[in-house]
């Protein structure tokens, strides 16, 4: 039988009654909290806060609380975070850099994306009326 009257070996590196092992690694130190992080990366992706809500599956008010009120990122909600955003979770927590390239206009996003569920034969009306539009805007500005 076990001493202390325990079922299981205590790991070498935690301290009596400690139910975690020791931290091995340092967390990182950014200069930037979690919540500024995340409205810029937000705002770079082009979707307002109701948007980003609607994207993730939470309320509009629990998006602006992850924005306003708390340092931390909600763990369970972290990867979603990420894949709506399109960073990394290593990125959305500021251990790696993310260049953003360039903002994205979230208004010609929601009209692709309704473009994108017209019928077939309409979505074709549109794509040409589009190219026909930029060739000549292109012709007109000398491109």
């Amino acid at each position: 039988m076990q001493s202390n009257n325990r079922p299981y070996p205590v790991p070498s590196n935690t301290f009596e009654g400690d139910t975690m092992p020791g931290r091995k690694y340092p967390l990182p130190q950014t200069k930037e909290p979690f919540r500024d992080r995340l409205i810029r990366l937000r705002k770079a992706s082009g979707f307002s806060q109701k948007e980003f809500a609607q994207a993730v599956g939470i309320s509009p008010r629990m998006a602006a609380y992850y924005e306003t009120e708390t340092h931390h990122p909600p763990t369970h909600l972290l990867a979603v975070f990420a894949k709506v955003l399109g960073v990394t979770a290593d990125q959305l927590l500021g251990i790696q850099k993310v260049k953003i390239l360039k903002q994205r206009d979230s208004r010609l996003r929601r009209l692709v994306e309704e473009v994108e569920q017209l019928p077939v034969s309409t979505r074709k009306h549109v794509i040409q009326y589009l190219e026909h539009l930029l060739a000549g805007l292109k012709a007109k500005n000398g491109k």
